[in-house]
């Protein structure tokens, strides 16, 4: 059995291809705010989301995002937990690198975190840098040259903690911090031979095997850095390509044993995730939550999360939204820490994995 929640129609991917091209290379600025009003409080505090456009919800077009993404439903968590309102600030370029989210978002928009009422701020980032490393690597011919994506990997470890120490330095109210890694869109597709050709061997190589050591090493980092800088790290790598089950036998859920474990070095990191844990990836379109029921986490344009529910409008010129609503589920529904959809498409996924380390009190 296997479903699939708000994926791209074929006429919003031919939009996204026109706006952004194959690897989001031009930019969009998409920022919105949604305020989650409970009818039993009158104090607001207010949640803080940097990124492109995984944390702006994409999903095509440049009229709407996902109102349900990954930081409105930490946010939603929050709300419960604390009941209060809660604002859900986005700041957010949809095909942006990480120089360019940490330059003009995190830096040139720090106002957002600076205000007293600030409780949470994350970001993500670097997503692109790689998307746009992976299809100019793509198109190779001739001898292999992997110096792009090397230079992805470094401009990613460099902006993430250049971003923590920002983040660090202007959110001084904020009582969690939270940095999300990122997960492998396109997992399946990769699995392809090149073009080009390697130097050593004179063979092409798949692009599978090449780029996901790269992915691991990167996600290491980002949880590292995390530690270092008294950051929570979201794992959404995990969350989004290993099974909610045991599949291969080893006594342990496999995103449960695929997350980053404090401590771990990065070359050991690297060994699980390539090595014996390899076996237990997959692609993110079929998120198995058992052994006989898949959800897709991925909208049709194989690179953004799937989401619950409605859209923010946002407009053409300036990229902005705003809205208010009643949260999308009632206490009574919220169980363990859980709603109902938790698991059930990418942003909703996304966003669980950041509310686990919500604050207890405001």
């Amino acid at each position: 059995m296997s479903f699939r929640r708000n994926g791209l129609s074929f006429v919003a991917v031919v939009a996204a291809a026109t706006v952004s091209g194959s690897a989001m290379a031009s930019t969009i600025n998409q920022n919105t705010s949604w305020t989650i009003d409970r009818s039993t409080s009158t104090t607001k505090y207010r949640v803080v989301a940097y990124g492109d456009s995984i944390y702006a919800g994409y999903n095509g077009g440049i009229g709407g995002v996902a109102r349900r993404a990954a930081p409105v439903v930490q946010g939603e968590y929050l709300a419960k937990l604390w009941n209060t309102d809660i604002e859900v600030i986005r700041r957010t370029k949809s095909g942006a690198r990480a120089d360019d989210i940490y330059n003009n978002k995190i830096v040139s928009e720090r106002s957002y975190m600076q205000t007293a009422n600030t409780r949470a701020v994350m970001f993500e980032m670097c997503g692109n840098d790689y998307l746009q490393a992976r299809s100019a690597f793509t198109d190779q011919t001739g001898t292999c040259n992997y110096s792009g994506l090397e230079a992805a990997l470094a401009a990613c470890t460099t902006y993430t903690e250049r971003a923590m120490q920002a983040i660090n330095q202007y959110a001084t109210s904020a009582k969690v911090k939270i940095v999300s890694n990122i997960y492998y869109p396109g997992f399946a597709a990769d699995n392809v031979q090149t073009a080009c050709r390697d130097s050593a061997t004179g063979a092409t190589i798949n692009k599978q095997v090449k780029f996901l050591p790269l992915l691991a090493r990167s996600n290491w980092r980002t949880c590292n850095l995390a530690a270092r800088y008294g950051f929570q790290c979201a794992d959404s790598f995990a969350e989004m390509m290993g099974a909610d089950y045991d599949s291969n036998g080893d006594g342990q859920v496999d995103s449960a044993a695929l997350r980053y474990v404090a401590g771990e070095t990065e070359d050991a990191y690297v060994a699980r995730i390539t090595g014996a844990l390899r076996s237990t990836l997959r692609d993110a379109n079929t998120h198995f939550v058992n052994a006989s029921t898949s959800y897709d986490y991925i909208q049709s344009d194989n690179t953004h999360p799937t989401y619950f529910g409605t859209t923010i409008s946002v407009s053409i010129f300036s990229g902005s939204g705003s809205g208010t609503g009643a949260p999308q589920f009632t206490d009574a529904q919220v169980v363990d820490g859980k709603n109902p959809e938790w698991n059930k498409t990418g942003h909703e996924r996304m966003g669980w994995e950041s509310a686990r380390f919500n604050p207890t009190a405001p």
